[in-house]
């Protein structure tokens, strides 16, 4: 009966004495095509320019390696994948319902969360929820809908259409701005901020922290919008 007992298959390149072949295509320091060369040679060629021999394309016949200093470039490597995660943004798809007869004052705070988020770079599937007799007026839902995305056209578009789902009608808003641009800005922001609380020493540092957690929260979080809901949602269901 066939068993695995191996470890995890290591995804690292093989280097100088871990390369088992009789001959190599080889490529110099600077990317220069040496040739075919047997393996001893690029050894020896290793040795000399005090550099590491790396096996960059294995499956080549025969197997493409590189002389270089092969910690150098892990390093880079790795920095390189950190500044790439560090900028990297998820698309987030945020939700607001509302009601067909929404109070407008509720319909203010609802709309100021769909700016909110609108700013922040992330979509927002905007619900109008029918219930009882409201369903048989959808072109209440279908105006209120129109009208929200008149109201935010600045910050976004309709990037799907009214459409009837069920006792809902649904619409989906995308922002104009891409969300690595809102992030970025909100990062200058709050470095103003820091910098201002810096120049002015008299201001007090609880208006300081407000204004740095204010930042933060653009930049990606948005639990004090989504706590902010539940009440405007409850004052328009009643």
């Amino acid at each position: 009966m066939w068993c695995y007992r191996g470890g995890s298959i290591s995804t690292e390149p093989r280097i100088n004495d871990r390369i088992r072949v009789p001959e190599v295509r080889l490529v110099g320091p600077s990317g220069e095509q040496v040739g075919i060369v047997p393996l001893a040679k690029a050894l020896e060629l290793a040795q000399e320019y005090d550099l590491d021999l790396v096996e960059v394309a294995a499956s080549a016949r025969p197997p493409v390696c590189k002389l270089m200093d092969y910690g150098k470039f892990k390093y880079e490597s790795a920095m390189k994948a950190r500044e790439a995660r560090k900028n990297q943004a998820h698309t987030v798809i945020k939700e607001m319902k509302l009601r067909p007869k929404i109070d407008p004052h509720d319909y203010d705070t609802k709309k100021g969360h769909v700016v909110r988020f609108l700013k922040q770079g992330d979509k927002v599937k905007i619900t109008i929820m029918f219930r009882g007799r409201e369903q048989s007026r959808p072109e209440l839902g279908y105006r209120l809908l129109q009208r929200l995305a008149t109201d935010v056209e600045d910050l976004g578009f309709i990037e799907s259409n009214p459409k009837q789902d069920g006792r809902n009608m649904i619409m989906v808003l995308g922002p104009h701005k891409k969300k690595t641009e809102a992030m970025a800005e909100a990062r200058e922001a709050q470095a103003a901020r820091k910098a201002e609380a810096k120049a002015n020493p008299g201001r007090s540092q609880n208006a300081a922290d407000d204004d740095i957690a204010e930042g933060d929260a653009v930049e990606g979080e948005t639990t004090e919008a989504e706590s902010a809901e539940a009440p405007a949602e409850a004052s328009a269901e009643a």
